[in-house]
């Protein structure tokens, strides 16, 4: 039997270089391990750090949501109060119209029962103008009141007419020459107390008025005629 031939130093040198081979792994690893806790760094504390950050950003949306309900329940506070607001006002604007009326009413009655002035029989209590809904159309309305004596009734009739200019010329146009087509110039009254009257006027073209003249022909014995000249003042509608 020939005898096997060896190579001298063939397994010392691949058990020398897997030793090398396994050295430089295990080397490695405990370089990085050691470059990883020279840094603090480690996976414990990596996961660790993640958890308190997820808890952090669920405690940060539990506000945000918190934040928002209270937002929302502001706002609804606001409307309610915004309405409430709405309703005082409301409410306010119509107790002063209606202590404005009451105030109104009562200086209208102190006016027949005793005036400032003293004087006694018929008076223009008041006369107002507004415009109507067409040009040159016009409201007006008349107050007569019986002053201090009121034992008796007054009758009679309102003579009315308006002094101004047309075209630039002096003209006064009377009561038939200023009402719609079709309506009765006859402007009677009959009371004790007071009456109060509404006419729509139509102004001639051309013509700028500038004074109302207003005479209250009494037919009752012992109570005097009156006439009273205004100023042509027209408010709003």
């Amino acid at each position: 039997m020939k005898p096997r031939s060896h190579m001298p130093g063939t397994g010392l040198s691949f058990g020398f270089r897997a030793a090398i081979a396994i050295a430089v792994l295990v080397g490695g690893y405990l370089l990085f391990e050691f470059g990883r806790l020279q840094a603090d760094y480690n996976i414990v504390d990596t996961i660790a750090e993640k958890q308190d950050l997820y808890d952090e950003i669920d405690g940060l949306e539990g506000e945000i949501a918190g934040l928002k309900q209270e937002i929302a329940l502001l706002e609804t506070h606001r409307e309610i109060d915004r309405e409430a607001y709405k309703v005082v006002e409301t409410n306010l604007t119509d107790l002063q119209r209606k202590i404005q009326e009451q105030s109104d009413a009562i200086a209208f009655y102190r006016g027949i029962v005793s005036p400032k002035d003293g004087g006694r029989g018929l008076r223009v209590q008041d006369l107002k103008l507004t415009r109507g809904k067409d040009e040159r159309h016009f409201n007006v309305r008349l107050v007569l009141v019986q002053v201090m004596k009121h034992d008796r009734s007054v009758k009679g009739e309102v003579a009315f007419s308006l002094d101004g200019a047309l075209n630039g010329v002096a003209t006064t146009f009377k009561l038939p020459q200023l009402l719609p087509e079709g309506v009765s110039s006859s402007w009677p009254f009959a009371f004790r107390y007071f009456q109060d009257f509404d006419k729509e006027l139509v102004l001639p073209d051309g013509f700028l008025p500038e004074k109302i003249n207003v005479e209250v022909k009494s037919n009752t014995k012992s109570i005097a005629s009156i006439s009273e000249s205004f100023d042509w003042l027209a408010g709003p509608s």
